[in-house]
């Protein structure tokens, strides 16, 4: 019998996902959201359940719902939800729905502060090689994906990308938390989301109450060199197996990363201590769905990232230029460490983008300290507009460059500017690398990119060979 869902909130990244998922399987879905963008805007209308119209109606709820799903953008009295509350309609969040909708199958949840969604999408394009059937949630596009989402009835297992955000108005607390897994995996734990978890041992707890709802015979991964997991997994839990794991073996050979195996050197299309770990997570997860390595080392050369996850946007011989969607500070560390150790001998240019709350607060930017430091020359962007909207005080361009550590550092806050600056740089064995879950005040990086590497460049002197760089050292603790 065909389920009529109501989504509140449909225009988010996962909402409109799930949504096209669950028409997908043969739900009658219908939505409505006071904003909606490209791409989920253009995707709903091909589906024909883009809302008439923008905006709330609590004529949308009637008593022939089956389910209302609730966003985390809808507020405590959104019209909607009053009306589905009034009339004791099913209320779930999108975590708790997904939950029910996959009871009965074998769940792998993949958190963590970063990488998560390397981490997952890894797993999806190993399974999908090797024609596996499997259900998953993750939170970018992927190549060779469809949809963010795919919830079917066959699937014995699914992958879900385990968010630690709050889960709906009604729901406060973190998404991993409704996913109740068998198998989890933890990346790492760095403070973020500042608005929803002020305090960081707030933010902590989520992950120790996601470790202490595994159940008996339930597996967690963890990053062995990760302090704050290393407290978390000395606690004994009754017959859950709590499994360490560090950075895959590799080398970095003229611009390419290879995995150092038993059965050789494995090229790869991916970068980065941060990458490895990701990886080594991931194959060991897949051991676990009968992957052997042979068949993980086969699968993995041709994995070329999620979208925005340190893409290669272009290059040539003399200039690489790659993107990232890094917004946590410990995530902007391991991306601009990753760029420079790809390319030791060549300038890095890193911009980053102030954008998200957390980043934009006063009392939460002093965790960027250093996270800049790999870079030859070192960029911030924010768009006072995006203060003005969050209604959060103005910064100074000082406060920036105390709170990152660095004198040198360039801050920009209008887009036009900050593109002056990157097309008045000399790009001769120099790269770019552009971090930011926002767009950098509405900055075309295609055409920005295609602009950069159609510049002249001036041949200059070749510098002296900077020392060995060293694998791994972002990710020790520095000493006092």
């Amino acid at each position: 019998m065909s389920q009529n869902v109501h989504f509140i909130a449909i225009g988010g990244a996962v909402m409109h996902n799930l949504a096209l998922a669950l028409q997908k399987k043969g739900f009658n879905v219908t939505g409505s959201d006071d904003e909606i963008y490209d791409p989920a805007k253009s995707r709903l209308q091909k589906a024909n359940i883009l809302p008439e119209k923008i905006g709330w109606d609590a004529e949308n709820i009637h008593e022939g719902l089956d389910a209302i799903i609730l966003g985390m953008h809808a507020r405590k009295d959104n019209p909607e939800l009053l009306k589905a509350q009034e009339l004791g309609l099913k209320i779930y969040s999108f975590p708790e729905y997904v939950y029910e909708q996959s009871k009965e199958k074998q769940r792998i949840v993949i958190a963590g502060s970063h990488g998560k969604t390397s981490i997952t999408s890894i797993i999806l394009h190993v399974l999908k090689y090797y024609d596996r059937k499997f259900d998953y949630l993750v939170g970018a596009q992927i190549e060779g994906f469809d949809l963010m989402v795919k919830l079917t009835d066959d699937a014995p297992t699914i992958v879900l990308e385990g968010d630690e955000y709050l889960s709906s108005a009604l729901e406060m607390k973190s998404k991993f938390l409704f996913y109740h897994p068998h198998i989890a995996l933890v990346s790492g734990i760095a403070w973020d989301h500042f608005n929803v978890f002020p305090k960081f041992e707030d933010y902590v707890k989520a992950f120790e109450q996601l470790a202490d709802g595994m159940p008996k015979a339930g597996t967690l991964f963890y990053d062995e060199s990760d302090d704050i997991m290393k407290v978390i997994t000395a606690k004994e839990r009754a017959d859950v197996a709590e499994i360490p794991y560090n950075a895959h073996p590799y080398k970095v050979k003229e611009g390419v990363v290879y995995l150092q195996t038993a059965q050789g050197e494995v090229p790869l299309k991916i970068f980065g201590e941060h990458n490895m770990k990701n990886l080594e997570g991931a194959r060991l997860i897949l051991e676990k769905l009968a992957i052997t390595d042979e068949m993980f080392y086969k699968a993995i050369q041709s994995f070329s990232g999620a979208a925005k996850r340190l893409e290669t946007l272009g290059g040539n011989k003399q200039c690489m230029i790659y993107r990232d969607f890094a917004h946590a500070p410990s995530k902007v560390g391991a991306t601009t460490h990753a760029a420079k150790e790809l390319f030791p001998d060549r300038d890095l240019v890193a911009c980053y983008e102030l954008h998200t709350y957390s980043s934009l607060n006063k009392d939460f930017l002093p965790q960027y300290a250093e996270k800049l430091n790999q870079a030859d020359q070192a960029v911030v962007f924010y768009s006072p507009h995006t203060l003005e909207m969050k209604k959060m005080p103005a910064i100074s361009f000082d406060e920036i460059k105390e709170a990152f550590g660095r004198d040198d550092l360039q801050v920009f806050t209008d887009a036009g500017d900050l593109k002056k600056y990157l097309l008045d740089q000399n790009w001769y064995k120099k790269n770019l690398l552009m971090m930011s879950s926002g767009t950098f005040g509405g900055t075309d990086l295609t055409e920005l990119t295609q602009e950069i590497l159609n510049l002249p460049v001036e041949v200059t002197e070749e510098k002296p060979k900077k020392k060995s760089y060293k694998l791994g050292r972002l990710f020790k603790k520095k000493s006092k």
